[in-house]
Order: C-alpha cells, then sequence, then structure tokens
C-alpha cells in the first residue's frame, strides 16, 4: 500500500490536472462561440452557391463543352481524399473518427481495384493515416501557424487540388470533415467535390417553372464560378472542423474534470482511512506499552 506521503502527492496531482482541464475547458467554450458563428454563417453561402451551380448545370446537361470539374475526366480509377482534421488533440474522438470515416473509404477503394491518394490538411490526421497510408500520402498541409481561419487558406488548398486535377493526377476528389451540429454531436461528413455532384432541386407543386437565360454561356460561367465553388465548399468543412473541435474539445474537458474530482473524492477518502488506521494503531501500541508497564 502507498504512504501517506505518497497519497498526498498523488492528491496535489489530480487536483492539479483538474485545474488544467477545467481552464482548457473554459478557454474551449469562450471560443466555440465565435467558431460556431463563423460555421453558421457560412452554410447559406455555401448552400446557396449549390443551388446556383447546379440550376445552371441543369441547364447545361449534355453540352460538349462542359467543364471537367462538373462532367469529371471519364472515369474513377483514380481517387483523392481531402481529409480535414484538427491541429491539437484532447478533443476526444474529433479527430479519430474522421480518421476512420477516411480509412474505411480508402480501404473499400482499395479493394474495388480503385488507386487511392490522400491530402491531409491538419497534424492530426496526418499522423494517424502515415501509419497504414504512408505511401498514398501525396501532400501534408499543416495550418497550426494559421491564427484565424480565412478565405485565403480554403483558396490555397483549392488551388492545389487543382493543380493535381488537371495534372491528371486524380479522376475524384472527396472531401472529409465533421459537421457542427452541436457541443456534444458532431457528424463525420464525405462530400465528393470533384467532379461536383448536381442534385436537381424539387419541383415546385404550383406555379409554371421559369425559364433562365445566360449570358454569358452556361459552360463559360460554369468554368469561373465552379473554381470558386471548390474553395467555398473546402473553406466551409474548415469552418465546420473548427467548431467541431473546439466543442469537442469542451465536452471531453467536462468530462475530465469530472473525472479528477470522483478521482479525488476516491482518493481522500482511502488517505483518510489509511491514516486513522496508523492513528489507532499507534494508540494500541501506546495503550498496548503503558499496560504492560
Amino acid at each position: 500500500m502507498a504512504s501517506l506521503k505518497d497519497m498526498r502527492v498523488r492528491i496535489a496531482s489530480t487536483k492539479a490536472t483538474q485545474k488544467i482541464t477545467k481552464a482548457m475547458q473554459m478557454v474551449a467554450a469562450s471560443k466555440l462561440r465565435r467558431a460556431q458563428t463563423a460555421a453558421e454563417a457560412a452554410r447559406p453561402y455555401a448552400e446557396k452557391m449549390d443551388a446556383v451551380i447546379s440550376n445552371i448545370a441543369t441547364a447545361a446537361a449534355g453540352s460538349p463543352g462542359a467543364p471537367a470539374l462538373l462532367a469529371g475526366t471519364g472515369n474513377d480509377q483514380v481517387h483523392l481524399l481531402l481529409v480535414c482534421t484538427g491541429e491539437r488533440g484532447l478533443s476526444g474522438a474529433f479527430n479519430s473518427s474522421i480518421v476512420r470515416l477516411a480509412r474505411e473509404r480508402a480501404l473499400s477503394l482499395t479493394g474495388q481495384g480503385k488507386e487511392v491518394k490522400i491530402f491531409c490538411v491538419g497534424r492530426k490526421g496526418y499522423e494517424q493515416l502515415r501509419r497504414q497510408f504512408d505511401k498514398q500520402i501525396v501532400e501534408h498541409l499543416d495550418l497550426k501557424s494559421v491564427r484565424q481561419l480565412g478565405f485565403i487558406n480554403a483558396e490555397d488548398i483549392a488551388k492545389k487540388v487543382l493543380a493535381r486535377f488537371d495534372a491528371g493526377e486524380f479522376d475524384v476528389c472527396t472531401l472529409f470533415y465533421s459537421r457542427f451540429k452541436s457541443v456534444i454531436s458532431q457528424i463525420p461528413t464525405a462530400q465528393q467535390i470533384i467532379p461536383l455532384v448536381v442534385v436537381e432541386a424539387p419541383a415546385a407543386n404550383a406555379g409554371p417553372s421559369t425559364s433562365y437565360e445566360y449570358e454569358p454561356e452556361e459552360d463559360e460561367i460554369l468554368t469561373r464560378l465552379l473554381p470558386r465553388n471548390l474553395a467555398v465548399q473546402i473553406f466551409r468543412a474548415l469552418l465546420e472542423n473548427n467548431a467541431s473541435f473546439y466543442g469537442a474539445q469542451m465536452s471531453a474537458m467536462d468530462n475530465a474534470t469530472r473525472n479528477a474530482g470522483d478521482m479525488i473524492r476516491k482518493q481522500t477518502l482511502i488517505y483518510n482511512r489509511t491514516r486513522q488506521a496508523q492513528i489507532t494503531k499507534e494508540l494500541i501500541e501506546i495503550i498496548s506499552g503503558a499496560e504492560a508497564l
């Protein structure tokens, strides 16, 4: 059994850890509000961008001059997985859930005879994926030095992806990130961004359909709009990831603080019982010695 001194050191160490986890929880809570606001503000723009492109793409369907970002290369043999994770840990299953989804997709594609390439954005995803897919990782981007995420960061990533696509390095690109739902719920999401998946808007129940005329032609509009949409979708994923990270970290640190409190109570109880047993033993020895005299 540990001595009383060891128990006191252990209790003091647990209390120090509890103070750290409590401070991290408060910091995550303060940053979560701004990150959540930014993520929710980006959703309407990204969704409207999807709607506009879907409308134009539907009008340009079947056109021989459709951009490759929309029509694809005509093949799906080589897949690029754009995996966006966090730069830091201590956030529960936030990073591992995204990596797990990407790993399952990579193994599924490999089992189908497809070639898989991985583009990692974030240190934690890279550290986990390189253990199994070191040869498949073609690029790693670290955002640790970025104090505040901006659209320029998403544009840089989009330019790198587009350069590889124009060079014919892959046929299909899928974006992996965690969509923020609430503090205790973050949903790992896989979204195909190249070629763009066009979802036709449901027909209205009432009223005649509206016919649009585009100037310039649909293909020219899409050629300019699709690269912009790629950067928008990546920016949205980065913002969703940022909010999800702070939400997951806040929950993880709250659980750690509670667990530390339980450990302190148990350790204190054991310490008091051990101390009382030693005091009782010493009293018995003193009384026995006095009676012997």
